[in-house]
């Protein structure tokens, strides 16, 4: 799926890519939590922020509604839902997934839970 959400004039966005799996998740409202490490630039991410998801020429325009803090990404599965972050995939394969994208150096560093739906037009 590739349907754009029309922008919403006035609202300022972070911009963060995604692979096209995860996009079409976002976009068709499935994917509800984005998982990041907590680089210094994402501390500031708050309840209320928007944030775009780009992959290509497509985007999403979603906002924040929790930011949570996990040690792990086995402790954020394990709170969150793997079901919440990807319904398509087990468990166990989201875990790989990510630590394939950020080693153990990154998840160090905290892994975020940024919870998100759609912004309204």
């Amino acid at each position: 799926m590739t349907a754009r959400p029309a922008a919403v004039p006035g609202i300022r966005a972070r911009e963060m890519n995604l692979y096209r799996r995860y996009f079409d998740l976002v976009a068709e409202g499935r994917k509800t939590i984005e998982v990041r490490v907590r680089y210094p630039n994402l501390r500031t991410l708050t309840e209320g922020d928007y944030i775009r998801f780009v992959c290509g020429r497509d985007d999403c325009l979603t906002r924040v509604t929790r930011v949570t803090v996990y040690p792990s990404f086995e402790q954020l599965l394990d709170t969150e839902g793997a079901a919440n972050v990807n319904p398509d995939s087990p468990r166990d394969q989201q875990l790989a997934n990510i630590r394939r994208i950020y080693g153990p150096e990154k998840e160090a560093l905290g892994a975020l839970a940024i919870h998100i739906q759609l912004a309204q037009d």
